[in-house]
C-alpha cells in the first residue's frame, strides 16, 4: 500500500468555461439588465447579493476544479461527497441568496411556461421531494459506476444536483417572497431535508463490504483504507450535511424570536403610551372644584344654603318677605 499519492495537476476546460461564462451572465446582469430594472421601479443589487455571488462563483470552482475534482473522483469518496455536499446544498443557497427578484421577472417573465414551470418546481412538496428523489437515485451504485464511465452522464448528474438544489432553496430563501414559507415553516422544511439522508448515510457508515469498486484501488490516498474512506463518506453525508441544515434553522428560529420579541415590545410600550396619554386627557378634562362643589354640595344645596341678602342681614322685613312666609305658611281653616 503506497502511503502517499501525488495528485497530477490536470486542466479542465470544460470548468473554466463554466466559470467564465457565469461570471460574464454575472456581470452583464449588472450593467445591462440592471438599469432596465431600476428604471421600471426595482431595487438595485445589494451589495450583500454581489458578495453572495462572489462566494457562489467561488465554491463552485473551488469543488470543480484541479484538485479537489481529481481526488473526488479517483481516489477519496469522502472527498465526492464534500464536493457533492457543495454542488447541492451550499452554492445553490448562494446564489438563491444573489439573485434579485426582478433577475426571474425581467428574464423569464411572468406569465410564461418557464415561469409556470419555476413556480411549480419551487413549491414546498415538489422541491422537497425532487431533491431527496435525486440524492437517493444518486447514491446507487449503478449510477454512481456509469457517472465515472460517461463524462456526459456525469456533467448531467451534477447539472441535475445543482439544479435541484436551486428549488430546494426557493421556499426559504428565494427572491419571490410570497413564494417562502413561514419562519417556522422553513424550519419543518429544513428539518425534512435532513432526514432522508441520513439513510444512504447510515447505509454508507455501517456497510461492511466495499460499495462502490471504483474506489477499491490498490494506491490509496494518504494512506486511507476503503473501508475508512466509506465511513467517512457517510459520517459526511449523515451529519456534516445535517449538521449545516440544522445550524440553518437555528439561525432563522432565532431571527424569527427576535423579531417577535421586538414586535410584542413594541405593542406594549405603544399600549403604554396610549394609557398615559387617556390619562393626561382626562385629567386636563376635570373641572376644578370652587366654592359648594368643593365640599360636596349640589347645586340647589348651594342655593338654599346662600348666605341672606343684605336687607335680611340688617334685620329689615320687607312686605316681600312676609308675602314668601305666608305663602309657604298658610294659616289653618277654622270651621264655623
Amino acid at each position: 500500500m503506497t502511503l502517499a499519492l501525488d495528485v497530477p495537476w490536470e486542466w479542465h476546460a470544460e470548468v473554466w468555461v463554466l466559470i467564465a461564462g457565469v461570471v460574464a451572465l454575472g456581470g452583464y446582469t449588472a450593467k445591462v439588465v440592471q438599469p432596465k430594472a431600476v428604471a421600471a421601479g426595482y431595487e438595485p443589487i445589494t451589495r450583500a447579493q454581489k458578495t453572495w455571488f462572489v462566494l457562489a462563483v467561488a465554491g463552485m470552482w473551488a469543488v470543480s476544479d484541479w484538485p479537489v475534482h481529481e481526488i473526488a473522483e479517483q481516489y477519496l469518496y469522502f472527498v465526492h461527497m464534500f464536493q457533492h455536499l457543495f454542488l447541492s446544498m451550499l452554492v445553490p443557497a448562494m446564489f438563491v441568496l444573489a439573485t434579485p427578484r426582478w433577475l426571474l421577472e425581467l428574464v423569464i417573465g411572468k406569465d410564461t411556461r418557464a415561469w409556470r414551470f419555476l413556480r411549480t418546481g419551487s413549491k414546498p412538496l415538489v422541491a422537497g421531494l425532487t431533491f431527496n428523489a435525486l440524492t437517493l437515485l444518486l447514491h446507487w451504485s449503478r449510477l454512481v459506476q456509469l457517472s465515472f464511465d460517461n463524462g456526459a452522464a456525469h456533467f448531467a448528474l451534477h447539472l441535475m444536483v445543482f439544479s435541484s438544489g436551486l428549488l430546494m432553496w426557493m421556499p426559504v430563501c428565494g427572491p419571490i417572497r410570497e413564494w417562502r414559507l413561514s419562519p417556522m415553516g422553513q424550519c419543518f422544511y429544513l428539518f425534512a431535508m435532513s432526514i432522508v439522508p441520513t439513510v444512504p448515510g447510515g447505509w454508507l457508515v455501517f456497510a461492511e463490504d466495499v460499495v462502490y469498486r471504483h474506489y477499491d484501488t490498490p494506491q490509496r490516498l494518504w494512506g486511507v483504507g476503503v473501508l475508512t474512506d466509506q465511513q467517512a463518506a457517510g459520517v459526511v453525508m449523515k451529519l456534516v450535511g445535517g449538521f449545516f441544515l440544522w445550524a440553518v434553522i437555528f439561525v432563522i428560529f432565532t431571527r424569527w424570536a427576535h423579531r417577535e420579541m421586538a414586535s410584542d415590545e413594541k405593542r406594549r410600550t405603544e399600549r403604554q403610551q396610549a394609557a398615559r396619554g387617556r390619562a393626561k386627557q382626562g385629567s386636563d378634562a376635570e373641572p376644578s372644584l370652587e366654592g359648594p362643589e368643593a365640599v360636596g354640595l349640589s347645586p340647589a344645596a348651594s342655593s338654599a344654603a346662600a348666605p341672606a341678602t343684605s336687607e335680611e342681614r340688617a334685620g329689615v322685613l320687607t312686605f316681600e318677605d312676609v308675602r314668601r312666609q305666608f305663602d309657604n305658611n298658610p294659616p289653618p281653616d277654622h270651621e264655623h
